[in-house]
């Protein structure tokens, strides 16, 4: 009975070893995700603009330059009491090109940065790399004194792209 059992061992070991595993993986159809650098060139065609972009893994949610922020109808002095509402902001690319936008506040977060805790709104764009396009929250921020009036955050990365900080923008 014991002589029958070590075969048996031997099959069930061999199939379940380390290289067996790894050829296993090499088999499964991997998932085609998009390479980005860490600066690209977005276009947002709610704003009829691009914008050389921050790819920041650290970063949870993406950031646009926004000023002039006005809450449009009724609001309240709480921002999370404005969710829902219409905002409307201006926007500036790092080229100086502007446009006004007007979208319904879908978030108020809380961000923690090196200035401290600030609350911001949060309104749904479309973002465009390579003709991939990518509907995300945005939240709103003057980014005027920053290099990148558009930082892209892990919810526009998760799940179709991957960050290789060697390539350039020019690579595309």
């Amino acid at each position: 009975m014991i002589k029958a059992l070590i075969p048996f061992m031997f099959i069930v070991f061999a199939l379940n070893s380390p290289v067996s595993l790894a050829e296993e993986g090499k088999s499964r159809p991997q998932e085609k995700k998009s390479i980005v650098g860490q600066v690209e060139t977005i276009k947002m065609p709610d704003l009829d603009m691009e914008f050389l972009a921050r790819i920041d893994t650290g970063a949870n949610t993406t950031s646009i330059n926004a000023y002039n922020i006005r809450v449009l109808g009724e609001k309240s002095e709480d921002m999370r009491e404005n969710l829902g509402s219409m905002v409307e902001f201006t926007t500036e690319n790092e080229k100086g090109e502007k446009a006004t936008y007007k979208g319904k506040i879908v978030k108020v977060s809380k961000i923690r940065n090196a200035q401290g805790v600030e609350r911001r709104y949060a309104v749904k764009m479309d973002l465009s790399w390579n003709g991939e396009h990518k509907r995300v929250s945005v939240n709103l921020r003057n980014r005027s004194k920053l290099e990148y009036k558009l930082l892209i955050g892990r919810n526009w990365l998760m799940g179709d792209y991957l960050v290789d900080v060697e390539k350039s923008d020019e690579d595309d």
